[in-house]
């Protein structure tokens, strides 16, 4: 038994075709891989845009609030200070207001001082024309 070999006849245009739509085919799968890929990398990156976006918005809200009260303390070390330089000036009034007491103090003591010895040589001159009246009525004194 001997067989007969068989052979083959294929053209070299076959080959080149079958290979070319081999090579398309594999381009059309590399390319559509591809796009996929490009479409996921899109996406991730709008998510990631969107994501940015809001930490923005946050970022930009936490600095409004802090900015807002910033403002409020700092209305309120006005009012303070306000408040610190209106006490100073009633401080100064009232140092002021206390030399004027003071000096009218050393006016009332001077003038307390010459009433009180009025008063007191009135009340010895009383007492002594007391004692002498009584000394008289009494006749310890003798009659001139």
């Amino acid at each position: 038994m001997t067989s007969t070999p068989t052979t083959l006849t294929y053209t070299l245009e076959e080959v080149l075709e079958r290979f070319e739509q081999r090579v398309d085919r594999q381009f059309t799968e590399m390319n559509q891989k591809l796009e996929r890929f490009e479409q996921k990398v899109d996406r991730q990156f709008t998510e990631m845009d969107q994501k940015l976006e809001r930490f923005e918005q946050k970022v930009d809200r936490q600095f409004t609030e802090m900015d807002q009260k910033i403002t409020e303390v700092n209305s309120r070390i006005d009012k303070v200070e306000s408040s610190i330089h209106e006490l100073s000036n009633d401080v100064k009034a009232v140092g002021s207001d206390l030399k004027i007491l003071d000096q009218k103090v050393s006016g009332i003591d001077k003038r307390l001082d010459n009433q009180e010895f009025i008063n007191r040589s009135l009340f010895v001159a009383i007492v002594a024309a007391f004692l002498g009246g009584t000394a008289k009525l009494f006749g310890w004194l003798p009659k001139t």
